[in-house]
C-alpha cells in the first residue's frame, strides 16, 4: 500500500498538534513545581544563606513576587524562546547549563542503545526460533535476571569487574568525545554497558514475542507450504516483518534512557542531565528542576515522533487517514 504525500502531510500535523498538546501539559506540570510544592521556594534555595534583603532580591529576580497568571505566560514566553530563568544556585542560565550537558547524556543513550540492539535483535530472534529448546530457556532466564536487577547494582558490579578487579576502565569521569575520543571511549564503555544491559534485556524479551507472533501467521505457513528453505522463510519473511516493532521498541528505550538515567550518571560520576536533576533537587534550585524536566519531555517527545512517523512509512499496514 502507497500512501500519498497529502495522507503524510495529514499524519505528520495530527502528529505535531498531539505533540504540541502535550508539550503544552508540560508546561503547566513544569511551572506549577514551584508553587504547589510544600514551602518556599526562595527561602528553600537559600537556606543559610537567608536575608531579607537576599529573599527579596532572589524574588524579583525570579518573577514571583507577580501575580500567578503574569507568571505563567511569561513563564511559557520565554520558554518557547529558549530563556529558562537562572540558576538560584549559582545564577547561571539555565538554557546555557542544559546544553553543556546535554552531550554527555546524549553520548551515554546513543551508546547505551547500541549496546541494547546489539544484544536484543540476535538474542531474541535465536531465542524465538528455538522456542522450548535449552538456549531459548538460557536467554529467557538471563533476559529476566537483566531487566529484575536495578541499574545502580548494575554499575556497582561492572566497577567491581571491570575497573576494580581487572583494571581495564575508570570507574568514573567524563572526557569529551571531540577533544579526545578514545579516552571518551574509555569513560563512556561502562555506564554504557550498564545502560545497555538493562534495556538489552527488556528489547530481547519483546522481540522474541515479536518473532513468535509473526512465524505463526498464515503468510508464513504457507512460504512453507511451496517449498521455501528455512533460511528464507526465516529471513524474509519472519525477521523482516517481526524487526518492524523493533523500531518503536528502540524508540520508547532510547527516550526512556534519555530521561531515566539518573542513577546511572550519579554512580559513574558521569556529568550529564540526569545527575543535573539530582543537584538541583538536592539544593532545591528550582529553575534549573523546570528546565531539565521541560528538556527531557522535550527529548521525550521527539523521539517519539521521529519513531512513530518513521514505523508509519516502514509498516504498510497502517493508514496514516
Amino acid at each position: 500500500m502507497r500512501m500519498s504525500f497529502g495522507s503524510i502531510a495529514a499524519f505528520l500535523g495530527w502528529r505535531l498538534l498531539y505533540s504540541a498538546i502535550v508539550l503544552l501539559g508540560v508546561l503547566v506540570v513544569v511551572f506549577s513545581l514551584v508553587h504547589f510544592v510544600p514551602g518556599d521556594p526562595v527561602r528553600l534555595a537559600l537556606g543559610t544563606r537567608y536575608t531579607q534583603e537576599a529573599y527579596d532580591a532572589l524574588r524579583a529576580a525570579s518573577g514571583l513576587d507577580r501575580p500567578i497568571l503574569e507568571q505563567f505566560f511569561s513563564y511559557v514566553g520565554n520558554a518557547l524562546s529558549g530563556n529558562l530563568g537562572v540558576s538560584f544556585r549559582n545564577g547561571d542560565a539555565v538554557t546555557t547549563t542544559l546544553l553543556e550537558r546535554l552531550p554527555a547524556t546524549l553520548s551515554l543513550a546513543g551508546v547505551g542503545l547500541v549496546i541494547a540492539l546489539l544484544i536484543s535483535v540476535p538474542a531474541g530472534i535465536w531465542s524465538a526460533l528455538r522456542e522450548g529448546r535449552l538456549s531459548d530457556g538460557i536467554i529467557r532466564v538471563t533476559s529476566q535476571f537483566g531487566v529484575s536487577i536495578p541499574d545502580f547494582w548494575m554499575g556497582m558490579l561492572l566497577i567491581g569487574l571491570f575497573s576494580s578487579t581487572l583494571g581495564w576502565l575508570p570507574s568514573s569521569g567524563y572526557s569529551s568525545i571531540s577533544e579526545d575520543p578514545g579516552d571518551w571511549a574509555r569513560h563512556v564503555l561502562l555506564p554504557g554497558l550498564t545502560v545497555g544491559l538493562v534495556a538489552g534485556a527488556i528489547m530481547t524479551r519483546y522481540i522474541r514475542s515479536a518473532v513468535l507472533e509473526v512465524a505463526s501467521m498464515g503468510y508464513v505457513r504457507t512460504a512453507r507450504s511451496k517449498g521455501l528453505s528455512a533460511w528464507t522463510v526465516t529471513m524474509r519473511h519472519i525477521v523482516r516483518n517481526a524487526l518492524v516493532p523493533v523500531l518503536t521498541i528502540a524508540g520508547i528505550q532510547l527516550a526512556t534512557i534519555l530521561g531515566g538515567v539518573i542513577v546511572v550518571e550519579v554512580v559513574f560520576a558521569w556529568p550529564g542531565l540526569g545527575r543535573l536533576v539530582y543537584d538541583a533537587v538536592s539544593s532545591r534550585d528550582y529553575p534549573l528542576i523546570q528546565g531539565s524536566v521541560l528538556l527531557i519531555a522535550v527529548m521525550f517527545l521527539a523521539v517519539n515522533f521521529i519513531v512513530d512517523v518513521l514505523y508509519a512509512l516502514v509498516d504498510p499496514r497502517i493508514r496514516l487517514s
